[in-house]
């Protein structure tokens, strides 16, 4: 992703954790009556296997768009890459951006995280945000 020569990267992390709770809180909706149903037994036990298996296919695809989604800050510009099979970037350049804004519910304060506007980028759920932005000012 680093197009520009002399371009370096600053700071390169995934989104915020918290981005996961809503997948693992559906995941546990389902597992629940799922080893319930298992634990009452024939033939409870088939629709058990099948809830359990969509909760584990919920927290695994919740986990990989996670994993595979990164905020970048070069020396140039900051994006947002995404995606697996087709990887998706939006960026803007540090030149151009003009006033940077950062958003945060109290729960953000709190845990830590924040959306940052630049621009036309809207990124949400950055880890600390108030450090990348820092950068963006040096």
């Amino acid at each position: 992703m680093v197009s520009a020569a002399g371009e370096e990267i600053c700071i390169e992390e995934r989104r915020h954790g918290v981005v996961l709770v809503g997948s693992f809180l559906r995941a546990f909706a389902l597992a629940g009556p799922g080893v319930l149903a298992v634990v009452v037994g024939w033939p409870a036990t088939i629709v058990g296997a099948l809830l359990l298996a969509v909760a584990a296919a919920i927290v695994l695809r919740a986990v990989w768009r996670w994993e595979r989604t990164l905020v970048v800050l070069t020396t140039d510009k900051l994006f947002v890459v995404h995606g697996t099979m087709r990887r998706r970037a939006a960026a803007v350049r540090l030149a151009r951006v003009g006033p940077i804004e950062i958003e945060q519910t109290l729960l953000g304060r709190l845990l830590g995280y924040g959306t940052i506007v630049a621009g036309g980028l809207e990124i949400t759920h950055v880890p600390e945000p108030r450090r990348l932005v820092d950068r963006l000012s040096i």
